[in-house]
């Protein structure tokens, strides 16, 4: 049975056309660029994840060794031991909102309009060296608080939001070069 689905000229026609309908051109380096930059900051997205997620876990077992239930001898925790988990889990939350905002990054849309008053290549060029710099202060940062106990991320929590500082900045020197 031959007809619509078996011409491989017309199907080949209809393709490139919804292709360049959609702004694709899969043989252009501005969208291996493009793709590159979503897979990048997935990456990072990821790097950031699994540090949310050993900071969870440290604050849990935190309060799991640290907090005792309550007694009628001792009906309030002790403030220090409360303030500590306060503070991996004030860790956790940042470092989980900077995950959400770099996945939520735009990248440049591939149309005329873009082409005209910018050069994509070279802007998709550029999101990438900024992402790079992401990329690795992410894996710094996952590097400083996977497998730590929670004693010790207490003792890092300085450097880590330093960590997160530096991860912002990133985030806001791409945000700011992207729409200047």
């Amino acid at each position: 049975m031959t007809g619509a689905f078996d011409d491989v000229d017309a199907l080949t026609k209809v393709a490139v056309n919804l292709f360049y309908g959609w702004g694709y051109n899969f043989y252009r380096a501005e969208n291996h660029l493009r793709a590159d930059d979503l897979m990048v900051r997935a990456k990072v997205g990821a790097l950031l994840g699994r540090s949310r997620a050993s900071v969870e876990q440290a604050e849990s077992a935190w309060r799991r060794e640290r907090i005792a239930a309550p007694t009628r001898e001792k009906p309030l925790p002790d403030p220090a031991a409360l303030e500590g988990a306060r503070k991996l889990e004030a860790l956790s939350r940042d470092i989980g909102a900077l995950e959400g905002q770099i996945r939520a990054q735009p990248v440049p849309e591939a149309d005329r309009m873009t082409n005209r008053y910018r050069r994509e290549k070279e802007t998709l060029q550029q999101l990438c060296d900024f992402d790079t710099t992401l990329v690795g202060r992410a894996e710094v940062l996952r590097g400083l608080v996977e497998d730590a106990t929670p004693q010790v991320l207490l003792e890092r929590a300085g450097e880590i939001e330093g960590g997160l500082l530096n991860l912002t900045r990133g985030l806001r020197e791409r945000q700011a070069w992207l729409l200047g």
